[in-house]
């Protein structure tokens, strides 16, 4: 949840009116989703539920949204960027380690303290929370008057140049930046798997950065004092890095700065800021039937204007610093906020349940009441692991395993698609504990076939202790089916998980249900386990199917 800081006067200026404090916090209520935490000697403190709006983590978009809200304006807001001769070329090299760049130069009023903290806080917000850590986006402002175009956006060899970095006196390659600096320390991890590291680099052949870890001392130091700015933001979401660069043009330009576009020379030629040119089509009916009210076009209008919408008939356009904005239902929200929920009459109850337990869930827990009758402690794990659990340690491929495109890290990587890797992993945790330890887990697993990704309830035990065996497993399994009046059968299975000749397919009523046997040395190396273990697994949707 973003919590930001700033001067209530200068909100006000911004705005253009005069609130009292308990109108601004009516305000942030009502229609910002959020919540003042705090006024004390002009400074106001304000916690924001919703992570995906970064353009409202400042005062001038707060600012600028509340104007739309009050009459003060409306529409699309205004923003003029300038064309010049700024350029930035990126280099190849830097295609497979952080390929998206954006840009602009802000000009034509000095920064003072205040402003300067109001930048460096926003960054921050961004970097951290829009950018996860900086990986998908990172943001760098400079002193541009210290900067001689064209920029250059490459990779080098981390060993291979030297450059003073911010807050230190001495020269450091990239390698020792990531080793010595407190930013090289927090942030290296982006880094740590590439051969080589991205830079910008000036035509005199300055250092502005070492990206995404920490500017130049010499050109991106920005002080109190300085007219001119170069923003520019990096990352592997493209979509992020032009957001950064729109919400910070617009915020400069309603400061009065003179915003002035960076020639981006990729593959292909660009200029930044881009305009999203986003526009949806918004009819009364789609505002009917999501939020019950009736509106004239006119009035609809209206609402969608005070959102800062930009409205052309049934055509709205998102204004550029909003990424928000998915589908047509997010824009008939902001209808609903703007036309205010509490005037929005409820329907009357037409039909009335009871809930209770699904039978699944009453199947489920009576496996497990059966399994800690058996001596095991249940635990509990995130549904998220990582291919390496799931099957490198496991000593498998290809199991159908569902992989995060844009995870935050890699620990948390994938979806599980069996328990039996999250037992192993959590015996490798404990060896320091006494043993036997018989440990299960009951959960969901998501199993990819083709296209198609099945949800299944699973159970898995495991047990590890001097004299862990296939019988051991077989007994539980015989315990187990017992209880439920089932038989059942094993049939040979070889896999690199199981001792040769001590592992099993487990099947009833014709179905293969689930897997036996005891763990093969192999994989108990891989954990750096010492005592034998033995596993047993079993898809308890197939067995409810069977038992119904």
């Amino acid at each position: 949840m973003p919590n930001i800081s700033f001067s209530f006067r200068d909100f006000q200026q911004l705005l253009g009116k005069k609130l009292s404090i308990g109108e601004f916090k009516d305000l942030v209520a009502l229609y910002a989703k959020g919540e003042v935490e705090g006024f004390e000697n002009d400074e106001v403190k304000v916690a924001l539920d919703d992570t995906n709006m970064p353009y409202l983590w400042c005062a001038e978009g707060m600012a600028r949204f509340f104007r739309g809200v009050l009459g003060k304006e409306k529409g699309l807001a205004e923003i003029k960027v300038g064309r010049g001769n700024y350029e930035i070329v990126v280099d190849k090299s830097v295609k497979a380690i952080r390929p998206h760049i954006a840009a602009f130069v802000a000009e034509g009023r000095e920064i003072d303290e205040y402003l300067l903290k109001q930048l460096i806080q926003l960054q921050d917000k961004m970097d951290e929370g829009y950018g996860r850590k900086r990986k998908h986006l990172s943001i760098g402002v400079y002193s541009h008057r210290n900067i001689a175009f064209p920029v250059r956006y490459t990779a080098v060899d981390p060993k291979g140049i030297s450059f003073v970095p911010l807050e230190m006196a001495q020269k450091l390659t990239p390698a020792q930046i990531l080793k010595m600096h407190p930013k090289g320390r927090q942030y290296g991890w982006i880094l740590g798997s590439f051969s080589r590291y991205p830079l910008l680099i000036d035509s005199r052949r300055e250092v502005l950065s070492l990206v995404p870890i920490t500017n130049s001392d010499f050109t991106g130091k920005l002080r109190v004092g300085d007219k001119e700015l170069l923003f520019e933001a990096t990352g592997i979401d493209s979509e992020a890095v032009n957001l950064a660069a729109n919400i910070f043009a617009q915020n400069l330009f309603e400061r009065g700065f003179k915003i002035t576009a960076v020639k981006i020379k990729d593959s292909k030629s660009f200029t930044t800021p881009v305009d999203f040119n986003e526009k949806m089509r918004i009819s009364r009916e789609d505002v009917e039937s999501r939020i019950g009210i009736k509106l004239s076009a006119s009035r609809l209008r209206q609402l969608l204007e005070k959102a800062r919408y930009g409205v052309s008939g049934n055509i709205v356009t998102v204004p550029n610093y909003r990424a928000d904005i998915l589908h047509k239902f997010d824009i008939v929200e902001d209808v609903a906020i703007m036309y205010g929920f509490d005037r929005i009459e409820g329907i009357p109850l037409t039909s009335y349940t009871a809930g209770s337990p699904a039978g699944m869930s009453v199947f489920v827990d009576k496996i497990r009441e059966i399994v800690c009758g058996l001596g095991f402690q249940e635990i509990l794990s995130p549904v998220l692991s990582s291919r390496k659990v799931l099957e490198g340690n496991m000593g498998i491929s290809g199991s159908g395993v569902v992989e995060i495109d844009n995870f935050m890290s890699e620990t948390f990587s994938a979806v599980r698609n069996w328990l039996s890797p999250i037992l192993m992993e959590v015996l490798s945790k404990n060896k320091h504990n006494d043993f036997p330890q018989k440990i299960f887990e009951q959960g969901t697993v998501n199993i990819r076939k083709g296209n198609v990704i099945e949800d299944k309830e699973h159970i898995a035990l495991a047990s590890s202790h001097t004299n862990s065996g296939f019988t051991e497993a077989k007994q539980y399994l015989d315990a187990l089916f017992s209880s439920l009046n089932l038989r059942y059968s094993i049939q040979p299975h070889d896999s690199a998980v199981f001792i040769k000749g001590r592992g099993g397919r487990v099947k009833a009523g014709g179905v293969d249900i689930g897997i036996i046997g005891e763990v093969s040395p192999e994989v108990l190396l891989n954990w750096g386990l010492e005592l034998p273990a033995v596993l047993l697994e079993l898809d308890l949707t197939a067995l409810n199917n069977i038992i119904s």
